[in-house]
C-alpha cells in the first residue's frame, strides 16, 4: 500500500528553514562535525543534512534527536499578540563571525577568531568599546552590520 504524505503548508517552509540553520548554527558552534553529530542522534549524515536544510519529509523524530544532540530544547511556544502564522521568534542564534569584522574583532580580542556573536552580544561591545573604534577604517560590511544593529536593536549612531 502507497502512503501518500500531504506536503506542509507553504507558510511553513520558512520556519522549517530557520530551524535548519538554528540547528546547523548551534553544530557549528560548538565545533561538531556532522558526521559526529549525526551518530550521536542516531542518524545517518545524508539526514542531518535534509534537518539542517530544513527539508520538511524528514521526521519530526529525527530533528528531535539531533536537538538533543546539540544540547538545544525544541518547545513550542504561545505567540503574544500574533495573528495565525506568523514568524515564530525563537531565542536568539550566534551568526555574526567575529573574524570577518575588523573592528568588532579588535573591540574583542579576548574571544577566538572563529566565534561567533549574537545581535545583542556584538551591540554590547560596540557599545562598551565605541572610544576604541576607528571610524576612518571601517569597511562597508561592518558599517552595514552595524547600521543593521542601528536600525533593528536602537544601537546608538556611532558614525
Amino acid at each position: 500500500m502507497i502512503v501518500k504524505i500531504n506536503p506542509p503548508p507553504a507558510q511553513d517552509l520558512p520556519l522549517l528553514a530557520r530551524l535548519g540553520a538554528q540547528i546547523t548554527a548551534r553544530r557549528k558552534v560548538l565545533k561538531v562535525r556532522a558526521q559526529v553529530c549525526a551518530e550521536v542522534a542516531g542518524i545517518s549524515r545524508v539526514t542531518l543534512h535534509r534537518i539542517e536544510k530544513g527539508e520538511p519529509t524528514v521526521s519530526i523524530g529525527a530533528y528531535l534527536q539531533v536537538c538533543e544532540a546539540l544540547g538545544l530544547h525544541l518547545a513550542l511556544l504561545p505567540i503574544a499578540g500574533q495573528k495565525a502564522g506568523a514568524n515564530l521568534q525563537g531565542p536568539e542564534v550566534p551568526h555574526i563571525r567575529i573574524k570577518d569584522y575588523p573592528q568588532l574583532k579588535a573591540l574583542c580580542w579576548q574571544l577566538k577568531d572563529d566565534g561567533y556573536l549574537t545581535d545583542a552580544e556584538a551591540l554590547s561591545i560596540y557599545e562598551r568599546n565605541k572610544r576604541f573604534l576607528d571610524l576612518d577604517h571601517i569597511e562597508d560590511r561592518e558599517r552595514k552590520l552595524m547600521q543593521r544593529l542601528i536600525d533593528t536593536r536602537g544601537m546608538e549612531q556611532l558614525f
